[in-house]
């Protein structure tokens, strides 16, 4: 048999575990699996070995690219010197989380406000269950509104909410949101609902969704938080198995020319499954109010009406934030708890050293409070990094128009923003010339994330042109709730990679990139 040819495939990345990664990562989740927010696979953290073809060709699909190129028979760690070195602010970040992780997050958990300082940085006595910060106690809720009120910054804007599907503006203070959290909270607590307990969240992108995850996180409740678009069969699998002692839900959501009755939705999850749970219902404003079911359902604005504010509960940096649920994409969907403090501590690191953003500057994540990117940086990074953030109730082409993305950068002075490579290509095709993006002038606006999935050359490349600022893929997934590989401008790295990669490891991770090929058996020949 003679080979007529031998192919290479693309590049993998493959988590190598160094003395640093073995003992976790900070803020990441268990293990690999699915992913509904990596700028890549769905699949989790591949590992370096000899493969069968079928392999190969899922490492395809992952389509992660790393910033260098080198000989096969070596990989490449963040921590090599090359030609194309990154600047030594990201270099000495990377080394240290590496060499030196306890170091390096307790003095990045200095960026939040803690009740009670840790004893231990990182226990890795169990592997692979690392805790992170040790006895530590802190409110996440309290660091994302209370300090900032506290600090002087109760005017800022907290949340713009832009709604092009029902013709609504609301800007909203951090004052503002701390007085409608702390009441809904006090409402929780009066409902039974203690320290441990589960909430299911089941809310369109309203201003009340994130009320309803902080109001949460203030008293130690679990909030599961389900995305509006799910039928009654996926919601009554997620109430089934959280068991939630209340479910949060709003009357109505929105979609262009159509709007989704979300208590009848639920209604009809709660009749397939045997949990009972009260719910409390907010009636959309200039909307039919739909029907209370007695004895189950409360009126969430009377509720308010008679609530007083409700103060934060110190807890451990262990205790759980959230459940979300994975896309269910290569089998039975997942819940994913995410710890208190190693998750603070990583969002609010991530915005000035990944994102570039300064404290009370606006941010736009044009993605749904429903998947982990909404989670992530629609509600709790920004707050806890003390920025403005951009709650849109609209899609990036169709409300009204593909001009949408550009309004809002110049309506409302937007820095940074992050959506999918495929609201980026639904512009493209619907104003291929990028005309309606000329009409508009957004000079505060310094760079676009992109994630979810791989974004092709092409859309890149016209996005650039587009938006008049760097374009950047990154890449992780659900199970971590922050970026695995980025382009961390805060760090001054480049702000022109070469187009199709997704940056670099982010510090705290320690990759590779290794050379996996195999013979095609079409082009072999006896």
């Amino acid at each position: 048999m003679s080979l007529r040819s031998l192919r290479v495939t693309r590049l993998c990345f493959a988590k190598q575990r160094t003395a640093a990664s073995q003992r976790g990562v900070v803020g990441g989740g268990e293990g690999g699996g699915e992913g509904g927010g990596g700028g890549g696979s769905s699949r989790g953290l591949w590992k370096s070995s000899r493969q069968e073809p079928s392999y190969c060709r899922a490492v395809r699909s992952l389509r992660v690219r790393l910033s260098a190129w080198h000989h096969p028979r070596n990989s490449y760690s963040c921590a090599n010197h090359g030609p194309t070195d990154p600047p030594p602010s990201y270099q000495s970040a990377f080394l240290r989380s590496v060499r030196e992780p306890e170091d390096f997050w307790s003095e990045c958990a200095r960026g939040v406000t803690w009740f009670k300082p840790w004893s231990q940085t990182m226990d890795h006595s169990r592997p692979p269950y690392t805790r992170w910060f040790v006895d530590g106690e802190l409110n996440v809720c309290y660091n994302a509104l209370d300090r900032h009120v506290e600090n002087g910054l109760r005017n800022q804007l907290a949340i713009i909410y832009d709604s092009p599907v029902t013709g609504t503006k609301q800007k909203i203070t951090y004052k503002e949101a701390l007085e409608q959290v702390s009441k809904l909270a006090d409402v929780l607590v009066k409902q039974g609902v203690q320290k441990g307990d589960r909430v299911t969240i089941y809310m369109p992108m309203i201003p009340q969704a994130i009320y309803a995850m902080l109001a949460c996180a203030r008293i130690g409740a679990i909030h599961s938080l389900i995305f509006g678009g799910f039928a009654s069969k996926e919601l009554s699998v997620r109430i089934q198995h959280t068991k939630p002692k209340l479910v949060l839900t709003a009357s109505f959501g929105i979609e262009p020319g159509r709007k989704i009755n979300y208590v009848q939705l639920l209604d009809k999850a709660l009749e397939m499954i045997q949990h009972k749970v009260k719910v409390i219902i907010y009636n959309r404003y200039n909307m039919e109010r739909v029907p209370l079911t007695r004895g189950r359902d409360l009126d969430w604005d009377e509720e308010i009406s008679a609530a007083q504010s409700r103060d934060c509960v110190p807890l451990n940096s262990d205790h759980p934030l959230y459940i979300l649920y994975t896309s269910g994409t290569t089998g039975q969907p997942k819940g994913i708890v995410r710890p208190s403090g190693g998750h603070a501590v990583v969002l609010n690191w991530t915005m000035s050293n990944v994102y570039g953003v300064k404290p009370g500057e606006v941010w736009l994540t044009a993605s749904d409070l429903g998947w982990v990117v909404g989670h992530s940086y629609i509600c709790y990074a920004p707050l806890l990094h003390g920025n403005t953030t951009v709650l849109y109730e609209g899609k990036p082409v169709g409300t009204p128009d593909s001009g949408a993305f550009f309004r809002l950068l110049s309506e409302y002075g937007i820095a940074a923003m992050f959506t999918s490579p495929t609201a980026l290509r639904a512009i493209h095709h619907q104003e291929h010339e990028a005309l309606l993006g000329r009409h508009y002038n957004f000079p505060r606006f310094r760079a676009l994330f992109v994630g979810g999935e791989h974004c092709d050359v092409d859309t890149l490349q016209w996005a650039k042109e587009s938006f008049r600022a760097p374009v950047l893929d990154h890449w992780w997934q659900t199970e971590t709730g922050s970026p695995i590989t980025a382009t961390c401008i805060g760090l001054g790295l480049t702000l022109n990679p070469p187009s199709g990669q997704a940056g670099k490891c982010l510090p705290g991770y320690n990759g590779a990139v290794t050379y996996c090929f195999f013979v095609s058996l079409q082009s072999c020949k006896k």
